[in-house]
Order: structure tokens, then C-alpha cells, then sequence
């Protein structure tokens, strides 16, 4: 089928088409601006915060998976905007052209009533897309991580030249990794699944590791020792809303850490592998076992099924 992909030349969008065109699908890109010609992918112009642009990108495909997200903001790229609005106008064009299959990508954490607008703002996107109509799918997953993450790549290229790692409070909060291919893999299997409609599934690794044991499993992985060191929440705080005032005002990029981050390393990210194990017929990476593949230089692609 065709499929349209919010998002798709973002870090888990690359994984997705690739592993869309493998399945045999084609795959539409909506982008902000110019890319090279790639076999089998189509690259539309439009943009999900411009709600004008979507109908003629949308219009032909039989699906859409919508993956534009941040987590963390400068200009007109809010959190409200990117997660709330942005759902909105995907859903509303999907609507408008008669496409009927829609999987989202949430976060786990996402709730009611929770403590940092990054969450909020991802739960009001699930509140219109289970209001929409659609025959929706939406996936919560953990730390995602893979070529060109944001998170284990950072800290592996600090670890090769500084003596420390920092850990924002006490690093004890929890999370289960995921790699990034596992993700995609779900993704295009419940595309073509009647059973996913309607569901929500956690996705996630099945190990829960605290925030400083995924750093000594990084360290480990490579070979390297160095010290971690711990950044008092107040501090932490103070470096963050310093960030938020300097980035985007003189450099015009999104600040590299930002308050709602640090509410959210106080809490859990973890959730339940198995339903999405069950109804995929998955079984997540072994944490280790994923970032050997990807730290040690071994190749992170999967197998055709």
C-alpha cells in the first residue's frame, strides 16, 4: 500500500521507510524542504503545522503513520503545537481525503494531568486521534535508541574525550530501552493488522535499567571508564532555564537540555513489552545486546522476515 510518513527522515522515520520498502510498501515523506532523490520514496512538500499543505500530500495514500514529535522547543515549534496541533491537522486530512488507517507514535508517560508539558501535550494528541473516527493504532515507546539517537550516541561520543558523564539527580529513575529497528518493525507489522485497530501498546525493551546503569552499560560496551557524576536538581534547573533563554534567542536551535527533560528524569518510563510481543510475534533486543550492535560497530539491520 501507500503510505504517507509524518516525520520520515527524522531518526526512527529512516528506520521505518526502510524497513516500509523491504514490506513492499510505498512510502510518501512529508518534508519542510529539499532532499536528494531516494528509490521508492516520494518527498512532498507540506508541513503538519500547516494544515493547507496536507490534503494534496495525503491524497492517493492508504495510510498514514504520523511520527513528527520533539522534546525540545524554539520559535513557532512548541510542544502544543508540534504534538497538539500538528496531530490535529493530520487527523482532519486523513479525514478530508478518505484514509482511514492511522498509527500514531506517543511516549510512554503520556497521562492526564502530567507533570511536564511534553506528556500533556502528547496525551491531548491521543485524546484526538481516539476521538478521530479512524482506524487508529497508537504506540508508547521508551528511550529509543540506534544510529543517530539523540541520547546513547551522545553519550558515547562524550565518553571518548571527558573524564566525567553527568546524572541529573540521583539517576535512579527507570527506563526500558528499545531499539529503534524493534520500533519500526512493530510499526509495519500492525499496519496490516485489524487486530491492532483500536489498541495502544507500550513499546519497550523487557529490562528496566535506572538512568546510571544505562551509562555504565554505555561505558562498558566501549571500554571506557569514567566517573559519574551527579548534578543536584536545583542546579540542573538553573543550567536548564539559562539554555532556554540563550539557544533559540542567539543561536537559533532548540536547547540540548530544557526543564520539562529534567521533570520528566524524575520519573519512571517504563511500561508492558508483552502485548505488543504477543500481537506482533516480537521480541525486544536485549539492551546489551542492541548496543553492542550499534557501539561496537556491528550492523543493526534485521533480517527480512
Amino acid at each position: 500500500m501507500k503510505v504517507v510518513v509524518t516525520g520520515g527522515s527524522g531518526f526512527v522515520g529512516r528506520e521505518l521507510v526502510r524497513q516500509l520498502q523491504i514490506a513492499g510498501h510505498s512510502v510518501r515523506i512529508l518534508a519542510r524542504g529539499t532532499h536528494p532523490p531516494k528509490p521508492g520514496v516520494e518527498f512532498v512538500r507540506a508541513s503538519v503545522l500547516d494544515f493547507s499543505t496536507l490534503p494534496a500530500a495525503f491524497a492517493g495514500a492508504q495510510a498514514v503513520i504520523h511520527l513528527v514529535g520533539i522534546i525540545s522547543e524554539v520559535g513557532e515549534q512548541t510542544f502544543e503545537r508540534v504534538h497538539t496541533t500538528g496531530t490535529a491537522n493530520a487527523v482532519l486530512a486523513a479525514q478530508t481525503v478518505g484514509i482511514s488507517r492511522y498509527l500514531h507514535m506517543s511516549a510512554l508517560g503520556t497521562r492526564p494531568n502530567a507533570v511536564s508539558r511534553y506528556h500533556c501535550s502528547k496525551w491531548a494528541a491521543e485524546e484526538i486521534v481516539r476521538r478521530s473516527g479512524l482506524a487508529w493504532t497508537l504506540f508508547r515507546p521508551s528511550l529509543i535508541y540506534g544510529p543517530g539517537d539523540g541520547f546513547v550516541n551522545l553519550f558515547a561520543r562524550l565518553a571518548r574525550w571527558s573524564p566525567i558523564l553527568p546524572v541529573i539527580g540521583a539517576g535512579t529513575n527507570r527506563v526500558q530501552p528499545i531499539a529503534v529497528e524493534d520500533v519500526a518493525r512493530c510499526f509495519v507489522t500492525a499496519l496490516a493488522s485489524s487486530a491492532a485497530v483500536g489498541q495502544i501498546y507500550d513499546l519497550c525493551g523487557r529490562e528496566p535499567f535506572r538512568f546510571q546503569e544505562v551509562l555504565k552499560l554505555i561505558l562498558a560496551v566501549t571500554g571506557r571508564s569514567r566517573a559519574l557524576i551527579h548534578l543536584p536538581l536545583p542546579l540542573a534547573r538553573l543550567q536548564a532555564t539559562l539554555l532556554e533563554a540563550v539557544m533559540p534567542t542567539f543561536f537559533g536551535q532548540a536547547p540540548p537540555l530544557n526543564r520539562d527533560q529534567i521533570l520528566m528524569l524524575q520519573e519512571d518510563n517504563v511500561g508492558d513489552p508483552q502485548p505488543a510481543a504477543e500481537a506482533f510475534g516480537w521480541e525486544p533486543i536485549p539492551f546489551r545486546q542492541g548496543l553492542e550492535r550499534l557501539l561496537a560497530g556491528k550492523s543493526t539491520a534485521i533480517a527480512k522476515n
